[in-house]
């Protein structure tokens, strides 16, 4: 199981995660978002990062053009797309995707069939907006046969890792606002327990 740090706004925070293992780190082109960062802060904090380290752009219903300009000029490895983007939006982004949906008490897990050949995130469907809300929905009822494919967000803390390793094991976990000091910036002794945690569990696994 992999695992990505989302909302990074700062150099400090993306050395962090990457010392202490993330596969992954997420900056937010949102607007909206009280994690929103622009091309220069993240063209600086990239040009300083190791080399092997996932580097994803978080999008919200941007234009197409936009994605592609902002992905190249801050060489990001991976789109993540949080807003309404249909299949026809997706095949004219010029990198990998990553298409983020939301799951409501009535969620229906037929319509991931059209994304099926993407990566799927899964959070918790935020009625007042589009982005994270750091609230867990009911993962008992994430098919089966998916549980291995996707990225898990939502709701995840230190407390429920166990729960996430032996009960779902999913591809990837997504981590933003539960390791914050304030939006958009980390609690480096969150992190540090974190992962420590994280760590501890994902070896036990590889035993």
């Amino acid at each position: 199981m992999k695992i990505k740090i989302c909302g990074i706004t700062n150099f400090e925070d993306a050395e962090l995660a990457c010392d202490l293992g993330a596969d992954a780190i997420g900056f937010i082109f949102y607007n909206k978002s009280k994690r929103f960062v622009n091309t220069e802060i993240v063209k600086n904090i990239i040009s300083n990062l190791p080399p092997f380290i996932l580097k994803v752009g978080v999008f919200v219903n941007e234009e197409i053009s936009m994605v592609n300009q902002i992905m190249r000029e801050c060489k990001l490895n991976i789109a993540q797309l949080h807003g309404d983007e249909n299949f026809e939006y997706i095949q004219k982004i010029h990198y990998p995707i990553i298409k983020a949906i939301g799951v409501s008490h009535n969620f229906e897990y037929n319509i991931l069939n059209e994304f099926s050949n993407y990566n799927i995130l899964l959070d918790t469907y935020n009625e007042k907006g589009f982005g994270g809300t750091g609230e867990k929905f009911n993962w008992c009822f994430i098919p089966s046969k998916i549980k291995s494919k996707i990225i898990l967000a939502g709701g995840i803390k230190e407390e429920n890792l166990e729960e996430i390793f032996t009960t779902i094991s999913p591809y990837a976990i997504d981590v933003s606002s539960y390791l914050e000091k304030y939006p958009g910036k980390k609690d480096k002794n969150k992190m540090i327990s974190f992962f420590d945690k994280y760590n501890k569990l994902k070896n036990s696994q590889n035993i």
